[in-house]
């Protein structure tokens, strides 16, 4: 059954709604951007009924200024008391739960890899962490190259070219942005994020959509030892039925211990 549950936070109140069932490792899922905790086109409300179903009890809230929460929004990286809250509230509210995993997308990733030791998460499954801000309205290099690399094998491109179909000023600025590398993404944010992913060691497992441009430039900067799970697939939100699917598979392998997620090896796509 789903109730909602109000989680004071610095003054403020975050609102909250748990999903609970019976077993005792609980997912906490962190909302990524400004995304409300219901997630994008409700995926999240709908992966936490399903999980439930399922036996494990989920938690997902609206941090500060965003949604139904009060106070200010101040990004990501200023939410660290919302996420030590949201934990301790969901530990009060289920309190058969021992141990918490935590899901995250986009900048909810980068946050959960950055504060959910402060928070005591055991565990961790991070989709495309975020780990640049954009300074312009092109995508970052690492992502213009993913997507150059697919249209130069694509003989419908070259003939789009021909045709004058292809706008022919911002594919200088694409070029450019590749003539002036890849360090764009060796900034501070990408440097904190990765090095607090390492520091989970073999408790976090990064699943990447491997269309999706968040996700290219994270794999162009990560180098650690962390486990990725790769999906085909260039929707960034995981939507359609595979693509959900594919993500509630590998938060159950999570969930489990067995982070033997069969995303790995999928070949279908949606956006």
């Amino acid at each position: 059954m789903r109730r909602l549950i109000a989680v004071p936070c610095e003054g403020e109140t975050l609102v909250a709604t748990l999903d609970d069932a019976a077993g005792a490792t609980g997912v906490l899922i962190v909302s990524g951007g400004n995304e409300i905790r219901s997630g994008a086109h409700r995926g999240m409300a709908m992966l936490a009924r399903r999980l439930a179903a399922g036996g494990t009890p989920v938690f997902h809230y609206d941090r500060r200024g965003i949604g139904d929460s009060s106070g200010e929004n101040g990004g990501f990286l200023s939410a660290q008391a919302d996420l030590v809250a949201a934990a301790a509230a969901f530990r009060a509210a289920a309190p058969h739960v021992t141990r918490l995993v935590g899901f995250g997308n986009c900048d909810a990733a980068s946050a959960l890899a950055l504060f959910g030791g402060a928070a005591g998460i055991d565990r961790l499954l991070l989709a495309n962490p975020w780990v640049i801000a954009p300074t312009d309205d092109l995508p970052p290099a690492a992502a213009i190259r993913a997507r150059y690399a697919a249209r130069l094998r694509d003989p419908a491109a070259w003939l789009s070219l021909l045709r004058g179909g292809i706008n022919l000023r911002k594919l200088v600025r694409g070029l450019v942005r590749l003539w002036r590398g890849s360090g764009e993404v060796e900034g501070d944010l990408a440097s904190r994020v990765c090095g607090a992913i390492d520091g989970w060691a073999d408790r976090v497992v990064i699943l990447l959509a491997t269309g999706d441009a968040t996700a290219q430039v994270f794999a162009a900067r990560y180098r650690g030892a962390a486990r990725i799970v790769r999906l085909a697939t260039g929707s960034h939100s995981f939507a359609g039925t595979a693509n959900a699917g594919a993500l509630e598979a590998a938060l159950r392998d999570v969930i489990d211990g067995t982070d033997d997620a069969g995303a790995a090896s999928s070949p279908h796509s949606s956006s």
